[in-house]
């Protein structure tokens, strides 16, 4: 009976260690399983967010990547620190942010696909969208202050809109740089930064950490007027709210978000490579009815999206760049 008991004792120690490598062996396969997922970083908005959601979904491939929003400073500084050596597979962001990060480590695998762009662009990235830059102006507010409609960036900075205008802050929002942009252009840096700093000072308590936040305010009347994202405004007028969008003598400057793949020479790169194709001819049918400004060839908006005055800032843009307008913004306070 006791050889018996410990014959049951081995065979039974024997399967408890044949379970646990089992197990092992099920928990390693579910991380290489886990592993292949693409790692998205993304600075979209929700907007955006969720129609590449949609197209990833649309190509198969739903539960094969982690898509991970990040704001663009957060994303733009783990890109510059982090180089090719980031967690991410493919990322969206700010197009100045891929140029410099290009420049540095030279991170990015050429795509391998035909975008169809209209313009050109450096071999390893294409825009999934572009924002552009205009007044707006709550027509109630005007008529109650007895104001006349702003026709440039400096009409506001004028006595009559003192506590009356909102602008995004250039530290917080890469939607302020498309005023700086057309502010400097037209007016150069000496003049440009008495025009910043009077219109800095119109604004007051008005000045938001969100490129969003003029158009909130405006819509509220807490503002007559403001600078923002000129779709916003397009938006607000076509729902009927009290609001008209103003092509700025200055210009409209717009900037891109572009979609890139990091090159890490792996699987994973490959399948990244194809979700960004995917992105790039399934998403935009979506994202250019929220972001109304056509990219490729093919694509066409409505005449109310087309800017009047559209430019093109004299500079390659780069975060070195971005840093010399936000000393800009700082020294015009």
């Amino acid at each position: 009976m006791v050889g018996m008991s410990k014959m049951f004792k081995m065979v039974l120690l024997s399967l408890m260690a044949i379970s646990m490598v089992v197990v092992m062996a099920g928990c390693g396969a579910g991380s290489a399983k886990e592993s292949k997922q693409v790692i998205i970083n993304t600075n979209a908005d929700e907007e955006a967010v969720a129609a590449m959601e949609a197209a990833l979904k649309a190509a198969g491939y739903e539960g094969q990547y982690q898509l991970q929003s990040m704001g663009t400073s957060e994303l733009g500084g783990k890109l510059m620190a982090e180089g090719d050596k980031i967690e991410a597979d493919l990322v969206t962001m700010s197009s100045y942010f891929l140029d410099s990060s290009q420049s540095q480590y030279k991170m990015y695998k050429d795509l391998a696909f035909e975008t169809g762009a209209m313009d050109s662009y450096p071999s390893y990235y294409t825009p999934i969208l572009a924002n552009t830059g205009s007044i707006f102006v709550n027509t109630e507010v005007l008529k109650q202050k007895g104001l006349q409609a702003p026709q440039s960036i400096k009409d506001l900075t004028k006595p009559e809109y003192k506590d009356l205008v909102s602008i995004p802050n250039v530290f917080d929002s890469s939607t302020a740089w498309l005023l700086i942009q057309a502010i400097i252009s037209a007016y150069g840096p000496e003049e440009g930064k008495i025009v910043l700093r009077d219109l800095i000072a119109n604004a007051g308590q008005h000045i938001e950490k969100s490129g969003s936040g003029p158009i909130k305010k405006v819509e509220a009347g807490e503002v007559a007027a403001g600078f923002g994202l000129r779709h916003q405004a397009v938006r607000a007028h076509e729902k009927g709210a009290p609001i008209d969008y103003i092509d700025p003598i200055e210009g409209n400057y717009s900037l891109t978000e572009s979609i890139a793949v990091i090159n890490k020479n792996s699987e994973v790169t490959d399948l990244a490579m194809k979700m960004a194709e995917a992105i790039i001819k399934d998403a935009r049918k979506d994202l250019i009815t929220n972001y109304p400004v056509a990219l490729y060839k093919g694509e066409s908006t409505d005449a109310v999206n087309k800017p009047a005055k559209p430019m093109k800032f004299d500079q390659p843009l780069t975060v070195e760049l971005l840093k010399e307008h936000q000393q800009f913004f700082k020294d015009a306070k």
